[in-house]
């Protein structure tokens, strides 16, 4: 059909006939693939030797595809005069389905015939096949960077390092130390976390070398390790020189502070070969990490870094281990510019007594990772935050300027509840909900008063319960301004017999709060209390019935 329509002429109908448009159609189709892909090529040559002279690369015929490179207005065989798209509706107002990408397969037969569309299958290559299985590539894992493991075997050439990203390691013997290393078992031991440096990355073995040498953790410039080719070039205006003197301090640092995995030799430091000691700084027992989140350091150290460094931001956290206890961490919260939070973290399921449990826990809950922890935890804290000093009844003054602002306020219309939120400036993570209730006419000016808002990955605690946000936080708080609990049912009278005391007076029953009130004139009394139930009736007399 499509064929003898594209002919637009007389056609036998009859196998012959058929054939013969068939074959007609697929030569004028395929003719005109050949006109195209010669203007193609001449296009190309007049290009290349317009701009590169005639040493230019030729034309890649194995490249071009036609359904891609040649636009659809340059296309004159026959088969293109036909509208199959609107044929394809015809089809599917008839009740046919839909053939329109049947039809589009028919006519690039004609112009292709039994070419497959696809494009060849290719083997996947080293780069490609480690980024698929691995799940890294030259920006993630590259020669210079540091990385933990654990040492799954000691061989005779070496030891085999799982690391924390389930990639293979390999640390030879020449990587360990600077001395000359007969056995690896002097220095190192099966299970023991290490950090070490990464060397060289063999894509096609999914295997990285490894070196835990002072030289190559401490001392190595970054930019004597080899820079990938994937990777973009560093641009011309990069200032190298403060680049490398921001990377030595570092490095410095890291080389003072951070000696928690490094093996001993036995020259050196004086002990026995194959002896190892568990590091620990003036009651601080260290832990081999390398997140950049988190510091051995004490706690005067890491509060220079938290509150002095420039690189600090409000809601940046850091980790250290704890001086309290060896299977805990202490999380250092910067609530705001000079404000911290220390929260205690508890490990378990520690492979040794110097790596990071598996298990993180603050009180109930459980976090899989240091990633996991300032995701989960301290980012919520951050959102919550940054949603109250957002508030519209958020005032970013200390408590004495907000208690003069609800006086002022009350003094213009005692009539009207005021309140506000600011900072607890004692109690880092708390907010103060400072209020002041409306006065009767006549009475004297209340004072302030306040609350207490707890900030907690689930929301915002106030009263002895947690709310979601600081809407839900200031309706319950307007329900009830004090924050009292509700009072409990009295207790049951005892059957003991009435003594002769008479009975204390009632107190009088608590002013009900003027949250929302209307004026004293405009509201209504009480409804009078109902009456009390009649008396029992004596032993035998009818039962008294209630009037209708």
């Amino acid at each position: 059909k499509i064929a003898v329509d594209a002919l637009d002429r007389e056609v036998q109908e009859n196998e012959h006939g058929s054939t013969k448009a068939l074959e007609e159609v697929m030569m004028n189709s395929q003719l005109q693939v050949r006109k195209l892909f010669e203007a193609t090529v001449d296009e190309w040559e007049a290009h290349v030797t317009a701009h590169c002279g005639p040493d230019g690369d030729p034309f890649n015929a194995a490249v071009w595809n036609p359904r891609i490179d040649v636009p659809t207005e340059r296309w004159q065989d026959k088969i293109e005069d036909l509208d199959l798209e609107a044929f394809a509706e015809m089809l599917e107002q008839d009740g046919y389905g839909k053939w329109f990408s049947h039809l589009e397969m028919i006519k690039w037969e004609f112009r292709l015939p039994y070419q497959d569309p696809r494009p060849p299958m290719e083997q996947i290559g080293g780069n490609r096949k480690f980024e698929l299985l691995t799940h890294e590539d030259d920006s993630t894992l590259r020669p210079g960077k540091e990385v933990t493991g654990k040492i799954t075997k000691i061989g005779d050439y070496g030891c085999n390092v799982r690391l924390e990203f389930d990639v293979n390691g390999f640390l030879p013997l020449r990587n360990i130390s600077e001395e000359r290393v007969e056995a690896a078992e002097d220095y190192v031991k099966l299970g023991q976390v290490i950090r070490a440096i990464i060397t060289e990355v063999k894509k096609d073995f999914l295997a990285v070398d490894l070196s835990i040498k002072k030289y190559d953790l401490y001392d190595k410039p970054p930019y004597q390790w080899p820079r990938p080719e994937s990777l973009p070039p560093l641009d011309h205006n990069f200032d190298f020189a403060r680049a490398n003197q921001i990377e030595s301090d570092r490095m410095r640092k890291h080389k003072e502070l951070a000696l928690a995995n490094q093996p001993s030799s036995n020259g050196a430091g004086g002990k026995e070969r194959g002896t190892t000691t568990r590091p620990k700084v003036r009651g601080l027992y260290r832990r081999a990490c390398v997140h950049p989140a988190f510091r051995n350091l004490t706690h005067k150290e890491i509060l220079k870094d938290l509150l002095e460094s420039k690189e600090m931001m409000p809601g940046d956290a850091l980790i250290r281990p704890s001086s309290q206890s060896t299977d805990s961490l202490s999380l250092y919260w910067l609530v705001r510019d000079g404000a911290y939070k220390i929260i205690e973290v508890v490990e378990d399921d520690k492979d040794t007594e110097t790596s990071i449990g598996k298990k993180l826990k603050i009180k109930n809950e459980e976090y899989g990772s240091i990633d996991e922890l300032l995701g989960r935890y301290i980012t919520s804290l951050n959102e919550h935050v940054e949603e109250i000093t957002n508030h519209r009844k958020f005032a970013n003054k200390s408590e004495k300027e907000v208690d003069t602002d609800l006086q002022s306020f009350h003094k213009k219309n005692p009539r009207i509840p005021y309140y506000f939120l600011c900072w607890n400036r004692a109690v880092p993570g708390y907010f103060f909900l400072r209020y002041i209730l409306p006065a009767a006419s006549g009475s004297p000016p209340r004072d302030p008063k306040f609350h207490h808002v707890g900030i907690t990955p689930d929301g915002y605690q106030w009263a002895s319960k947690t709310y979601p946000s600081v809407d839900h936080t200031l309706g319950a708080f307007k329900k009830n301004p004090r924050g009292t609990s509700q009072p409990s049912k009295p207790s049951q009278p005892s059957q003991r017999p009435s003594s002769s005391r008479a009975p204390p007076p009632a107190a009088p029953p608590p002013k009900a709060s003027r949250w929302g009130a209307r004026n004293a004139s405009g509201s209504r009394p009480p409804p009078p209390p109902p009456p009390p139930p009649p008396p029992p009736p004596a032993y035998g007399a009818p039962p008294v019935r209630a009037p209708p």
